[in-house]
């Protein structure tokens, strides 16, 4: 389990235009990220 502070482990998302994503790759990019998972969206309830 991750403790405040670690770094986070490198994952792979697709992209809304059906590519993949890696952290690794954004981190290259970006000097910090926020990733917002929204689990809600298109269920019923």
């Amino acid at each position: 389990m991750l403790q405040v502070g670690d770094k986070a482990p490198d994952f792979k998302l697709p992209t809304t235009s059906g590519q993949e994503l890696t952290l690794a790759t954004a981190l290259e990019k970006h000097k910090a990220l926020v990733f917002l998972f929204y689990v809600l969206d298109f269920t019923g309830g």
